[in-house]
């Protein structure tokens, strides 16, 4: 038997936010890292020919350079606070970033040409610089040319940003030819400028002692190694940085910081992969995230269901929930066939819809009333999912799984 959801979600009809609101607050669609595909270990110096970054955990993070000393408080925010509109949470869901995002986004868009400086949050050593040159994604086509650094404060602490400008004096000594990948060691401390940027740039940290158990099979994520050890990032800063970054933050809910790892076992909840396709890493490029899939929550309005494909009539796409039920924590195997209807989210805040630009609270996302396909769900067992999309249908026009349905698996 099916279970039909099928109620509205109580929005009005309006128009889909335009492409310039949603860049707004996206910010890097048109060029996630090329991390997410696995291969070889980066050679090393200016002129090394590897494209992709390290592709284990020891690589990612790597422990040669820095004192062993796990703890870390950091005494310099990412970025500077004053110059930031807002904080993009851990989380979103957007375009090629069909799982929830690992990492944070420092964002300005009121001021689009000003330049902002990026800092060293702590003591340590710059590692890794990749000279991104190419957009990965299925909306737009856009220009690159920008870093990602990845800075080792101890054997267990890195911070990796992505989509810095320009980078400072010593590090452009070193940095690579556009489109590759150099392993460096370069001396930094704790406040050091280490470059700039305009509009976004994104920011995480890793850490090796801490291993999330909301990623329920940590080999599918081999090809973002990271990922697995990846906290929020705001603990760890000092409560003076910890508590400006929460009130910069676009989330009212806790953790300010965001969640990006949702994984229940036995339950709809969470990161689903095409069975057999690799996990994380997919199919390879161009078009890695295609074989992904999430059912999650809003990375801003946490009540709020999210189902996220990697492939909906031929490209990527995100939705809310007609109805916005069942909680997916709650699908398991004994519910059968479980229907969502699809239906484009918006943002509103005291019942005006939000720019996607400004810093506010208390945004809560709301579905339009048109519905734009239906998906299938049914937990085969607790770690195998049956999935069927269909866009352009609805409910009272669907009966059941065709020949057409897939298997996924965590």
């Amino acid at each position: 038997m099916v279970a039909i959801v099928a109620a509205a979600c109580g929005g009005s009809a309006a128009p889909t936010p335009s492409a310039g609101a949603e860049r707004a607050i996206v910010a890097d669609v048109v060029a996630h890292e090329a991390a997410a595909v696995p291969g070889p270990a980066p050679q090393t110096g200016a002129g090394a020919a590897a494209t992709t970054p390290p592709t284990s955990a020891a690589e990612a993070v790597p422990a040669s350079a820095a004192e062993c000393d796990g703890s870390m408080v950091f005494e310099h925010p990412p970025v500077d606070l004053d110059a930031i509109e807002a904080i993009v949470p851990l989380g979103l869901m957007y375009d090629s970033h069909v799982t929830p995002v690992d990492h944070q986004y420092f964002q300005n868009f009121r001021d689009p040409d000003r330049w902002i400086d990026v800092f060293s949050p702590g003591a340590g050593r710059v590692t890794s610089i990749q000279h991104m040159n190419a957009p990965v994604a299925d909306v737009g086509s856009y220009e690159v040319d920008d870093y990602r650094l990845v800075i080792e404060h101890s054997c267990t602490i890195s911070s990796i940003f992505i989509h810095v400008g320009s980078l400072s004096p010593r590090l452009a000594e070193v940095a690579p030819e556009p489109g590759r990948h150099a392993s460096v060691d370069v001396t930094v401390e704790a406040g050091e400028p280490i470059g700039v940027y305009q509009r976004n740039v994104d920011y995480n940290v890793v850490d090796l002692d801490f291993t999330t158990d909301r990623l329920l099979v940590p080999e599918h994520y081999a090809a973002e190694p990271w990922k697995i050890h990846t906290p929020d990032p705001f603990a760890y800063f000092t409560d003076e940085i910890r508590s400006r970054m929460e009130s910069l933050s676009l989330r009212s809910a806790e953790p300010r910081g965001g969640v990006f790892a949702y994984d229940v076992d036995g339950r709809l909840l969470g990161n689903w992969f095409v069975a057999g396709s690799g996990g994380y890493g997919g199919v390879g490029p161009p078009r890695y995230w295609s074989t992904h899939l999430a059912v999650a929550y809003d990375h801003l309005d946490p009540s709020t269901i999210v189902v996220s494909l990697g492939d909906f009539d031929g490209r990527s796409r995100q939705f809310g929930v007609a109805g916005n039920a069942p909680d997916p924590a709650d699908v398991s195997v004994d519910d059968g066939v479980v229907a969502y209807e699809l239906v484009e989210l918006d943002y509103w805040v005291d019942g005006a819809r939000w720019d996607r630009v400004g810093l506010v609270s208390g945004i809560a996302a709301r579905g339009y009333d048109q519905v734009h396909g239906v998906v299938l769900f049914e937990l085969v067992d607790d770690r195998t999912l049956r999935v069927e999309v269909l866009p352009g249908a609805d409910v009272d026009s669907v009966t059941g799984f065709t020949e057409s349905a897939l298997t996924y698996e965590r």
